[in-house]
């Protein structure tokens, strides 16, 4: 699985001893929220609730980490690609890194301190934004793994996002994105916040607390309003973020359980790993 393979590799090359040896590097002079996931997971509804603060702007699902990945392939640093030429980095290229990153977004914004990029695939390239962003935060929007995949499996997306057209596939893909986010918990601890939609839905004002502690920001009650707060919204849950809290896509899988067998095989590991820890 080609997902697979390249995970391995960017799993090999951010070592914890890496991620130490350029500790204090990178770029300060912006400190984006990062809204990482799976599509349909809830991570629209995390970036409305935060861009609900004054001191927050939502922007879109920004394509720069892409971009800059394909910058350093360019340069062929040690004559090495993404990510193997990160281990043959010097602070200055990092620096670098972390200037293009803010140059390059700052079309997307209009000057609030603090901004959002929810490009959910960012997942997997959280060790390099944090070394060219040393002041960046991380939020992992998470959700059930079954109605994660069957949403996303109901839904025709726009464009990208190959592996939601079967069910297998997309099981395999969301084994890989739980392999690659254990990973940054253990090389970054601290770093990444996991904030399940589930506790979202049942204590609203419990977790925006933790996720505006956790980005340094004091308490807006704004932010329990989320859905008054205006502004364009271009995912596929543009019209669930403009309702109060409710409680229906919490175990809609359920509802289709005798057609997920396939699927629920292929979670099987992590599922029993959930069930362990409940």
């Amino acid at each position: 699985m080609h997902t697979e393979h390249i995970g391995q590799q960017i799993r090999s090359v951010f070592t914890a001893d890496l991620l130490r040896q350029f500790h204090g590097s990178g770029y300060p002079g912006v400190a984006p929220i990062f809204i990482v996931g799976l599509p349909r997971s809830g991570s629209t509804l995390v970036e409305q609730i935060l861009a609900s603060h004054s001191a927050v702007e939502a922007t879109f699902e920004l394509p720069e980490a892409g971009r800059l990945i394909r910058y350093i392939d360019r340069q062929r640093v040690g004559g090495k690609l993404y990510p193997a030429a990160i281990a043959d980095f010097d602070p200055r290229r990092l620096i670098d890194l972390g200037q293009r990153y803010d140059q390059e977004t700052r079309r997307f914004r209009t000057g609030a301190p603090r901004f959002i990029d929810k490009m959910p695939n960012n997942f997997a390239t959280i060790g390099l934004l944090h070394l060219i962003l040393p002041h960046a935060r991380f939020i992992n929007a998470r959700r059930d793994p079954l109605d994660t995949c069957l949403s996303c499996y109901k839904q025709l997306f726009a464009r990208g996002q190959s592996f939601t057209y079967d069910l297998l596939e997309l099981g395999e893909y969301y084994l890989e994105y739980q392999r690659m986010m254990d990973h940054w918990h253990q090389v970054l601890p601290g770093r990444v916040l996991d904030v399940h939609y589930e506790d979202v839905v049942a204590n609203l004002e419990r977790e925006t607390r933790r996720m505006l502690d956790f980005c340094g920001l004091p308490w807006e009650d704004a932010c329990l309003r989320f859905h008054e707060t205006e502004r364009p919204v271009r995912t596929a849950s543009s019209e669930q973020v403009r309702r109060p809290i409710y409680r229906d896509a919490v175990g809609f899988w359920r509802n289709y359980a005798s057609h997920l067998e396939p699927l629920r095989e292929t979670l099987r590991p992590l599922l029993n790993r959930q069930a362990s820890r409940a």
